[in-house]
């Protein structure tokens, strides 16, 4: 996020870094990713650190207890880590064991070592390597016995009934980008009601299906290469799924990941996972939209995925939007 997190001081975030060994001595604030907060920290000893705060009320995603879901999901990480998995970037344990600490009424503090390596984008193209190495680093999760942890990860969209109650509600006027954010979405009722009757069809023909431990997310804005080794960061969307909602992530032919783990993956599990996506930014740029909310950079950025989200659910459909 571009703007620093409302409701959590600085002071407040510092004091629970001793938890976890940490003596801060350089902290900067990273303007980096989208949906939480993260700064590059250096000890006193010279050891560096990304420290991510989470605003657990923007957390649907995680269940009706965001904070026990996120510590569900970083535990499942730090535990595939331990088990050799070294592409699995994990967050450290705290001198109680925690990978997950609540700071304030609203957030939660998780802390990475820093890599020397950037992040991509979330559209960057890759090269032919860089594809097969990602292909071949989901057949080797998707083939590891899961953690108990590991959260079962439910395709219904978090956000879905709010969006029902937006659509019936006649004026939004919880800020700036109210009044356009309900035109776009007035004027796309029927892409939605179509994408969403073929996403609830699909649901049903793939429900039952076998499931393996899934990222959720490995676009190339949560890969990083140190080394010209892939990782992945970003783990708190992990959680047992059919392949194909990684997979559908991954742009271009899979025939790598079938050669590999004897997977043919599924058109219509694949389709799902497409639809999923842009259905979900959606429900959530309109609860923020929706609410109060102020005219920020991240704003700005929401507005422009907002009007992203529906372009990609009318390329997915064959249907201009509007």
């Amino acid at each position: 996020m571009r703007e620093r997190p409302s409701g959590l001081a600085d002071d407040q975030l510092w004091s629970v870094l001793p938890d976890f060994g940490i003596a801060p001595e350089v902290v900067a604030y990273a303007p980096v990713g989208f949906g939480d907060y993260h700064w590059r920290v250096t000890d006193k000893e010279g050891g560096r650190w990304f420290v991510t705060a989470a605003d657990l009320t923007q957390k649907d995603y995680l269940g009706p207890n965001p904070l026990a879901g996120l510590r569900r999901a970083m535990d499942t990480a730090a535990r595939l880590a331990d088990d050799g998995l070294d592409y699995v970037v994990a967050p450290v344990r705290s001198a109680g064991g925690d990978t997950v600490v609540r700071v304030g009424a609203r957030h939660a503090l998780s802390v990475f070592p820093l890599l020397d390596a950037g992040s991509g984008g979330f559209d960057q193209s890759q090269t032919v390597a860089e594809h097969d190495a990602v292909l071949t680093l989901l057949a080797d999760l998707h083939s590891r016995r899961s953690p108990p942890e590991t959260p079962v990860f439910s395709p219904e969209i978090a956000g879905r009934h709010q969006l029902a109650e937006a659509l019936a509600d006649p004026r939004w006027t919880g800020g700036p980008f109210s009044r356009q954010a309900q035109e776009i979405v007035d004027g796309n009722r029927a892409l939605l009601t179509a994408a969403f009757d073929e996403f609830d069809r699909l649901g049903v023909a793939v429900r039952g299906r076998p499931t393996v431990v899934t990222h959720g997310e490995p676009h190339p804005g949560n890969l990083v290469w140190p080394a010209g080794k892939c990782r992945l960061v970003d783990w708190d969307t992990v959680g047992l799924a059919v392949p194909e909602r990684d997979l559908s992530v991954v742009s271009g032919d899979l025939g790598r990941y079938a050669e590999i783990s004897g997977h043919q993956p599924d058109p219509a599990a694949l389709r799902l996972f497409d639809l999923r996506w842009p259905l979900v930014d959606i429900c959530a740029f309109v609860g923020w939209f929706r609410a109060q909310h102020a005219r920020t950079a991240d704003a700005e950025t929401g507005w422009g995925g907002l009007v992203r989200s529906f372009e990609d659910l009318a390329t997915i459909l064959g249907s201009p939007a509007n």
